[in-house]
Order: structure tokens, then sequence, then C-alpha cells
């Protein structure tokens, strides 16, 4: 039987920042359009930080059923390594995407957006067939693009239109970024994975693009936010605070430019999970305070 700290360790907490990141440039966003809601934004958090913790307890069942976390670099599979019975982890994971669902749902209640119905169900489809169901789309080269769309697009762009019933260019300059910022996460996840992934079939993204490819699309990623805070100043000059998130990818960049693998590719998820946290924060709160 799992532990407590194994199971916490299970639920991945260092991705908290793909959920938290979005929701934050989403506020400032919604702010900058005086349109800003408290509890209306604490439950968009709460259905993101439940969505990506199903998401990842739903990962770590179906890679684990698979077999395709025997051999692992990074974290603890809770599945894969025997520490946790496959029927434990699904109940965990469908218990987090209901919740998401169920919170999710009152949001639309409350606000009277009921076509968001259909995204917040587009969402829990895309969490579970990530790597669930007999045609996963992770093993098919596009979880980079489904993180961007989910834990970019639709999260900024969702917690922007609960409250303002519209959303800016700047709410979708930021929900570019921080798609960007994302995925950039998963790249280097699945970089690091790249010789297991490749031996047990799994065709991610990284997979496909060969090593050179991967490293060269995690550089582009990251660079992309910070070409956009630029065009952000231009019209907020207060969101240039934005660049101060670029020194926490001197690390992060440096190992992946300089050709680092396996387990010195663990720490680049941290950073870059945690540069996304930082744009999240400053260009948020610099929207918010330049309406």
């Amino acid at each position: 039987m799992a532990t407590v700290a194994e199971w916490i360790e299970g639920a991945r907490p260092r991705t908290l920042p793909n959920a938290v990141a979005p929701v934050l440039a989403g506020v400032g966003a919604a702010v900058q359009l005086e349109a800003f809601s408290w509890w209306r934004s604490l439950l968009a958090l709460l259905v993101a930080l439940a969505l990506i913790v199903g998401v990842n307890f739903a990962n770590d069942y179906s890679d684990g059923v698979r077999g395709t976390d025997a051999d692992r670099v990074g974290p603890l599979r809770l599945v894969g390594s025997g520490a946790a019975e496959p029927k434990a982890v699904l109940a965990a994971a469908l218990g987090c995407l209901g919740l998401a669902g169920v919170l999710g749902l009152v949001l639309v209640a409350v606000s009277g957006y009921w076509w968001l119905l259909a995204l917040g169900a587009l969402c829990l489809a895309g969490a579970w067939f990530y790597t669930g169901g007999k045609r996963p789309y992770g093993y098919a080269g596009l979880g980079e693009v489904a993180v961007f769309v989910f834990f970019g697009l639709a999260a900024v762009l969702g917690t922007v239109y609960i409250q303002a019933g519209t959303v800016s260019w700047e709410a979708l300059g930021c929900a570019v970024a921080v798609g960007c910022l994302s995925s950039a996460v998963l790249v280097a996840n699945n970089l690091r994975d790249i010789p297991t992934d490749r031996e047990v079939g799994k065709r991610t993204l990284a997979v496909l693009l060969g090593d050179a490819g991967t490293r060269r699309l995690y550089l582009a990623l990251v660079a992309v936010p910070f070409v956009l805070t630029v065009a952000l100043g231009v019209a907020h000059p207060l969101a240039l605070l934005g660049l101060l998130a670029a020194p926490l990818l001197v690390v992060p960049v440096r190992v992946v430019a300089g050709g680092g693998t396996g387990r010195s590719l663990i720490p680049v998820l941290r950073d870059t999970g945690m540069a996304m946290l930082a744009w999240g924060v400053l260009t948020g709160a610099a929207l918010a305070f330049s309406q």
C-alpha cells in the first residue's frame, strides 16, 4: 500500500504551476477588463488544480497498466513501481476529474455561459484520452498540442471569459505565452524519456522529432513568451516585468542546449514550471495595475 508521501509524489506537485499560472494570468487580464470576481477566479483555480492532478493520476494508471512505466528515470509512478494498486490510482484519477467536472459545472451555472459545458467536457475527455483508451493521443505525438490548448488557451481565456463575458488581445497573448511554457515542461519531460519511450513504442512528439529537434523545440517554446512580453509592454509598460522571469530559465536552457540527458533533465521540468509561474504572477499583476 502506498504511503501518503508516495501518493503526494504520485500526484506530481511540481506540475501544479501548469494549473496556477494560467489562472493568475487570466485574473490579471480580467482585472484589466474591469471584470474581476474573486470567487469565480477561485473556482477556476480549483477546477484547474483538480484537472491537472486528475490528469497525473490518469497517466499513472494508463501508462502503468500498459507497462510503459516499468523503467523510468523521472518521479515515482504509483502503478509502474507497484506502490499502489491500479484500481486505487484509477479511483483517485476519476475522483479528481469528477471534482473538476462538478466545480466546472458550478462555475458555468453561476456565470450563465452554458456553452462552456462543451469546453469542460472536451477538457475532461482530453485529460483521460491523453494516455487512456485504445488509441491515446499522447502516444501519437499530440501531447504538447493538448497541453497548449488546455493549459494555455482554455485555462487563460476561460478564466477571463467566465468573469468578463469576453476576451481581450492581452488575454490571448497571455494564453499563448503560458501555453508555450506549459508545453515546454512536457517537451523537457519527453526529451528525458526518449530512450525508454522509443523502446516501449510510445511515439511522443520527442520520439518523432528526435533528440536534436526536441531540444530546438524546447528553446523556441521558452523564447516565445518573452517576445510576447515585449509586445504587451508596448501597450502596457508594466507588463515588461514579465521579463524578470527569464533568469529562471538560464540554467534549464543551458542544460537542454548543452545536451543534458537522463536525470540532469529532471530539474529542467521544475525550473521551467517555476519560470511559468513567475511569468504568470508578474504579467497578471502588471495587467491588473495597468487597467
